[in-house]
């Protein structure tokens, strides 16, 4: 990762980055970790990232985007229930923004601003999350690469937009409003406890694929989603104003530009006006 401030922070690096982020290269290199040549890659990725393996389900696994998407154990991710409680849809280090009343703007500390209608180039729909907030989870290549339903409730298609392909590191989302410029995919849930709500999948360099496994149709709160292939990626979403009270720990670490970790299906916020919870805490 040292190579990473030579790419975004130098002239000659950037331009090397033009080719680095073309989804085209993205694509060539999923088209090898799809192959069974790719298989040998396995062993030392798990090693190097210290991926418990008895925690996945491994048998039949035979190329290493196969392994990238490979699921957990039952069990190994309890997802609170709680018709009040607001949860993870996927490991990953979370931060926490307040979206601009009036523009619409995210304003991460550290991070270029974004915002939410270029996320969604929609400005009528982005309209409905000004006030509102915007939770970022950033899942980095030892983390659990499948993701769920944060809340159920009927939900719209899937809405992708093409762009490139950025890392999602801090050194990129410094210089550039990458989540704003990657390949996207998102959908509308709207959800009785928390109004509506956008799940939207970001790709990162050398993500080619963002695999989603349902259309237009009902969510279900905790029901698997869909999958990233290989490399690290986000889940961002967004919700309206007075709908969420974000976990305090949390909020409070979000604002000192630090992330939390977090797990699937762990509680990180709640209705607004029903009974808080301690850090980390599930039913």
């Amino acid at each position: 990762m040292d190579a990473l401030p030579f790419l975004y922070k130098t002239i000659p690096g950037r331009i090397l980055l033009r080719l680095l982020t073309a989804p085209a290269l993205s694509r060539a290199c999923g088209a090898f970790l799809d192959s069974r040549l790719s298989a040998f890659l396995i062993k030392g990725f798990a090693r190097k990232n210290k991926i418990c393996l008895d925690d996945y389900e491994t048998d039949g696994i035979r190329t290493f985007n196969e392994f990238f998407r490979r699921k957990i154990k039952e069990g190994k991710r309890t997802f609170d229930m709680s018709p009040s409680a607001f949860c993870a849809p996927c490991d990953g280090l979370l931060s926490v923004w307040h979206i601009d009343a009036d523009g619409g703007t995210v304003i991460p500390v550290k991070q270029s601003a974004y915002t939410v209608a270029s996320l969604l180039k929609d400005r009528e729909l982005a309209a409905r999350f000004q006030g509102g907030t915007c939770l970022v989870f950033r899942l980095c290549v030892d983390n659990y690469h499948r993701y769920c339903y944060a809340d159920g409730g009927r939900k719209g298609d899937n809405v992708f937009i093409p762009g490139v392909l950025h890392t999602v590191r801090p050194v990129a989302l410094e210089t550039l409003p990458v989540f704003a410029e990657n390949s996207r995919e998102y959908t509308v849930i709207e959800s009785s406890a928390f109004g509506p709500l956008v799940q939207m999948e970001v790709g990162a360099m050398l993500v080619g694929r963002i695999v989603n496994l349902e259309g237009e149709g009902v969510a279900v709160r905790g029901r698997e989603k869909g999958f990233f292939e290989y490399g690290g990626s986000t889940v961002i979403v967004l919700a309206g104003p007075g709908k969420l009270t974000v976990r305090a720990d949390i909020e409070e670490r979000s604002q000192q530009g630090k992330e939390t970790p977090v797990l699937m299906g762990e509680r990180v916020g709640m209705q607004p006006g029903t009974e808080s919870c301690p850090a980390g805490q599930t039913v």
